[in-house]
């Protein structure tokens, strides 16, 4: 079998930046709205650092973009409407689930994105992997959920329902990232090695808030 690495499939540098600085711009979005929604003071708190880091990441990939002598918005503009469509159809419907949404997305995403900046040059890739190898974010929001579900313990059946239902729309999400022959089935043998890879990542941070992936 012709398997391949993400690293192989890499597009155009100016894509990928434009994809990832764009998807970083939404994800601030949404934990902004979720920061109205929080419980508590500190809460807030908790979230809207995250908002923040996310919104600095979408920086970083924006002077990316300028150093390289593009426009950002222009770059950015092919994804405004299908990562707008996919947080729309993947959006909680109250604060657990927005935060979970969050949790499961910029897990799979960031291992698929810095995956797929293996094909860059040394240079690039190490830049990219500076921007999207903090895994602060994801800790906070985990703290924030496992304080959640340890209040009400009946969240988490839930919440792992949830999870395992927003699985198959982050995965789009990430092979649209890919350099793809345009006859390239969804469900290419070539590719199962390595969305089997995220998925075992995603497992194992599902089963460290508790919940079954």
């Amino acid at each position: 079998m012709n398997r391949v690495g993400l690293h192989e499939l890499t597009p155009e540098l100016p894509r990928f930046l434009g994809q990832a600085a764009y998807l970083q711009l939404s994800f601030f979005e949404h934990l902004s709205r979720a920061v109205t929604a929080a419980p508590t003071t500190a809460s807030k708190e908790v979230v809207s650092r995250v908002a923040g880091m996310a919104l600095a990441r979408h920086q970083s990939f924006v002077a990316e973009l300028k150093r390289l002598g593009l426009d950002p918005s222009a770059e950015m503009e092919p994804f405004v409407i299908p990562i707008d469509a996919f947080q729309l159809t993947t959006q909680g419907s109250d604060w657990s689930e927005t935060l979970l949404a969050y949790y499961v997305e910029s897990g799979i995403l960031d291992d698929g994105f810095l995956s797929i900046a293996g094909g860059f040059d040394d240079e690039e890739t190490e830049r990219i992997a500076k921007v999207l190898s903090d895994d602060e974010p994801r800790r906070l929001i985990a703290a924030e959920l496992s304080a959640a579900i340890g209040d009400n313990p009946r969240l988490a059946s839930r919440l792992a329902l949830y999870g395992r239902r927003l699985v198959g729309d982050v995965l789009l999400l990430a092979r649209s990232a890919l350099d793809l022959p345009e006859n390239t089935a969804p469900d290419d043998e070539r590719l199962e090695p390595v969305l089997t890879e995220l998925i075992a990542d995603h497992t194992r941070r599902m089963d460290e808030l508790g919940l079954t992936a």
